[in-house]
């Protein structure tokens, strides 16, 4: 994600992003896939959603009650090892993900769907606002049948109400790849990037005013 720097971005920021030559890479059928259900460590339960650039998904659900880490990262691929410059071609089937640490007693898996859903453009087509490019593509990874259930069921109610196509793709999850230091808390870290005063921040106080109840109190 190289964002061009503010000082020049000013109209042409729209057509920018974490930056796409995404070419779009075949996608495998999971139907028969198991998926792989993840330990709790130290009571937190973990959770996979890709939806856009990494940067504004992981400030979203470190504002939540009971996230107690969100971590920018790599899943849904075909290859080993991705890297950001590697994922960034659309060749090797990874989209950009976070692994969410979560409470489960604060803060339950449906409530991180909904957050999901409520976060985004769900009707959107491999990518988030100026963002193309399948490594951008929606997809929820589910570790289980009650999850699957719960995604299904949601994603369902979703596209009747809006009476659109919900673009997720609902995924068995496989594994998830940390990405490189550099984009992790990057919103946090780097508030004067053009790309995160002009689409992340914004992205995430438009979540923030659909969902207070559900936002950590500031200290």
């Amino acid at each position: 994600m190289k964002k061009i720097p503010y000082i020049v971005l000013t109209l042409t920021f729209l057509f920018t992003s974490c930056q796409s030559n995404s070419q779009s890479t075949k996608k495998e059928n999971t139907q028969n896939i198991t998926p792989i259900q993840t330990e709790a460590i130290n009571g937190l339960e973990r959770a996979y959603f890709a939806s856009g650039c990494f940067w504004c998904v992981e400030a979203i659900y470190e504002s939540v009650k009971g996230v107690k880490e969100s971590i920018s990262g790599y899943s849904g691929g075909h290859t080993e090892n991705p890297t950001y410059e590697s994922s960034n071609t659309g060749r090797t089937g990874h989209a950009e993900a976070v692994e969410i640490y979560y409470d489960p007693e604060v803060v339950s898996f449906s409530t991180l769907v909904d957050i999901y859903f409520g976060s985004q453009n769900p009707t959107q087509i491999n990518g988030q606002g100026p963002d193309h490019g399948s490594q951008y593509r929606s997809i929820i990874f589910y570790q289980n049948d009650e999850q699957k259930k719960i995604i299904d069921k949601k994603k369902e109610a979703l596209g009747k109400k809006l009476n659109r196509r919900i673009a997720a793709e609902v995924v068995p999850f496989q594994k998830f790849w940390k990405g490189e230091a550099y984009h992790q808390d990057y919103e946090r870290r780097n508030p004067n990037s053009g790309y995160i005063r002009n689409i992340s921040i914004p992205r995430l106080k438009r979540f923030q005013l659909k969902f207070p109840e559900l936002i950590k109190e500031k200290h």
